[in-house]
């Protein structure tokens, strides 16, 4: 039951991290949104708001390295649509007005720890990509630089489609992104 309430709390604090950014995610909010009570709060997290980010930016990491997993072994262009199926999928579920909870902390918090935690997860995300596009018939090269454009390039169709209110500009670079992967190597 106790790990339910954490559970949930570090849900509720992913959600609010990729809809509001990590200064407009307060503890009050977590608390509401997850139903925990408040004594809860510090039960769980005695090291305040940077424990509790921390644990809901692992959250997001593992979330989507495990939806990654159904590709293992996948030619290259399976493992880029799912990828890219996994965003829009964001996009579309929170009407273009989530992104993503690792790049919200990574670009708001002045907390060393926090940065250095959310980089670990870009850098597992880089690395478990890479293995799959490699796993897809890519030299190890090519995976890791493939991996890198993928993680770019896709959160910056989220920040724009989320600016834009609209799918329109996630969809152009999911195009641009699939017709790279789908041209014959020179």
């Amino acid at each position: 039951m106790a790990g339910d309430v954490r559970d949930r709390m570090v849900e509720e604090a992913m959600a609010l991290l990729a809809r509001r950014g990590l200064q407009a995610t307060s503890f009050s909010e977590v608390l509401s949104a997850s139903g925990a009570p408040r004594g809860s709060l510090y039960h769980h997290f005695p090291g305040g708001k940077d424990q509790l980010v921390a644990a809901a930016v692992d959250r997001a990491g593992a979330m989507l390295t495990d939806a990654m997993e159904p590709v293992a072994g996948a030619p290259v262009e399976v493992v880029v649509e799912r990828f890219l199926a996994i965003w829009r999928a964001v996009l579309t579920r929170s009407q273009c007005g989530a992104g993503c909870a690792v790049l919200a902390v990574t670009v708001a918090t002045d907390s060393a720890e926090l940065l250095s935690h959310a980089t670990a997860v870009f850098r597992a995300w880089r690395e478990r990509l890479a293995d799959l596009l490699r796993e897809g018939g890519l030299s190890s090269g090519q995976a890791r630089a493939l991996a890198t454009v993928l993680i770019a390039s896709v959160e910056g169709a989220v920040v724009l489609s989320r600016a834009d209110q609209s799918l329109e500009p996630f969809e152009a670079v999911a195009q641009q992104l699939m017709a790279q992967v789908r041209r014959p190597s020179a």
